[in-house]
């Protein structure tokens, strides 16, 4: 099994692939989902990310909440809390009077997400996303506090700007306490912006980096090459109208041509390269099946060549 790495200098040591947890209660019903969930731990899996909002956007699910309670059952009936680290966000917009960064909505949403989860403890606490109306340094004053209390154990940020990211990290050096990851979105189809904007600050402070869509929301799977295949999932819909381009199938061709040379999916090629990626701790992936979080998880075996890497990046 792979080498567990450590995210930024926050202590957790992961699995380099994170299971994505938004399909919980979503795509994937409660059964399936503590199927997944066993199938992942089994295969040597250890970090599983998720976050308040999922899945709100579901009709029906007003509130969110669904991912996060499906897994703390899952924990509670398995009993595996000390087997697994916990990732949630608070940030996204629940209600009207339920969204952002305040110190008093954090310490709001961390007992709504314990309680779901079922634990008295968070293992990383993310800002889903930064709250421009306010300081960097108010929700960093609010996990101090929670820090303190050992309601969570590290943080980590989730789609900020440059120059905020930089500007919570130095606020970090008076007393605060730092972001220890950043999840920002990153693959093989849209990497450039991270590499050119985020990745020499997250070199440069250490921080670990968890980036979601690591496979392009399924695109990079190979599963989706003509109008016809995007009927095969929930999320095909958005699919063609993002990725059916010539920079799509170029890399779709090329992912064709190395997970052919290395004996495995396009899956698992587009998921190593992400892990062999300067500055990145582990993907995140979700799965509805246990067969797919294995097939997610050989990606961990795979070693791809400077060549492979080039002829990825076209």
């Amino acid at each position: 099994m792979a080498t567990q790495r450590e995210l930024g200098h926050s202590g957790l040591h992961i699995t380099p692939l994170v299971l994505g947890g938004n399909v919980f209660g979503w795509t994937a019903d409660e059964k399936t989902s503590f199927a997944v969930l066993d199938a992942f731990v089994a295969g040597g899996g250890n970090a599983i990310d998720t976050a308040d909002v999922y899945s709100a956007w579901v009709p029906g699910h007003a509130g969110g909440g669904q991912s996060e309670t499906v897994l703390g059952k899952w924990l509670a009936q398995r009993g595996r809390r000390d087997d697994v680290l916990l990732f949630t966000k608070v940030g996204m917009e629940l209600a009207p009077d339920k969204k952002g960064l305040s110190k008093a909505y954090i310490k709001q949403a961390v007992e709504a997400s314990l309680q779901r989860l079922q634990t008295d403890y968070i293992d990383l606490y993310q800002s889903h996303k930064d709250d421009e109306s306010l300081p960097v340094t108010e929700p960093l004053e609010a996990y101090a506090e929670l820090l303190k209390e050992g309601k969570i154990r590290a943080i980590g940020a989730s789609n900020f700007k440059p120059a905020r990211l930089q500007a919570a990290l130095d606020a970090a050096q008076h007393g605060l306490p730092r972001y220890e990851s950043l999840q920002p979105e990153y693959n093989l189809y849209a990497h450039e912006t991270f590499e050119h904007d985020d990745l020499p600050i997250v070199q440069a402070s250490g921080i670990g980096v968890i980036p979601y869509f690591g496979l392009a929301a399924g695109f990079l799977t190979g599963k989706y090459r003509t109008e016809a295949d995007l009927s095969k999932s929930p999320r095909g819909a958005g699919i063609g109208q993002k990725y059916f381009n010539d920079k799509g199938f170029k890399i779709l061709k090329a992912l064709d041509a190395v997970a052919q040379r290395h004996g495995v999916n396009q899956a698992q090629v587009a998921l190593a390269w992400l892990m062999q990626a300067p500055g990145i701790t582990a993907p995140i992936a979700s799965g509805t099946s246990p067969a797919q979080v294995q097939e997610l998880l050989k990606a961990l075996e795979v070693q791809l060549t400077p060549a492979d890497v080039a002829e990825l990046q076209g």
